[in-house]
């Protein structure tokens, strides 16, 4: 069986905190008079208790115990992680820019070929 507890969905915003991630959640409405589209953030301090998440992840957090003066909510599941977040091995940089480097040299060999070629025929034209 379910537990009631709220659970909302949104976006890391901060994690400089220990075991905390701010958590920003957003909601859209549509005014009942005017009909003007409007948009709410609300900020969240959530329970990260591996200290694993990064800025721009989505999380949902789930309403908990009181955990400190202002945490309230808990980080439940991990939806999407930010990747460009996340830090890389110096191993796979060095892959990276070795193929990179590889690419540059092969491309600057066939240059002056291609460019002598053009020559020579501007030569035969004249």
């Amino acid at each position: 069986m379910p537990n009631k507890r709220r659970r909302l969905t949104g976006q890391v915003v901060s994690n400089k905190m220990d075991k905390t991630v701010v958590v920003e959640v957003k909601h859209t409405m549509r005014h009942p008079l005017y009909q003007k589209v409007l948009r709410e953030s609300k900020r969240y301090m959530a329970h990260d208790e591996t200290n694993e998440l990064e800025i721009g992840d989505v999380v949902v957090i789930v309403e908990s115990r009181p955990i400190s003066k202002t945490k309230r909510w808990a980080v439940q599941e991990v939806l999407r992680e930010d990747l460009s977040a996340r830090t890389t091995e110096l191993e796979e940089l060095a892959e990276v820019i070795d193929e990179l480097d590889e690419e540059e040299a092969e491309e600057t060999d066939e240059a002056p070929e291609e460019e002598a070629e053009d020559d020579a025929e501007a030569d035969e034209i004249e």
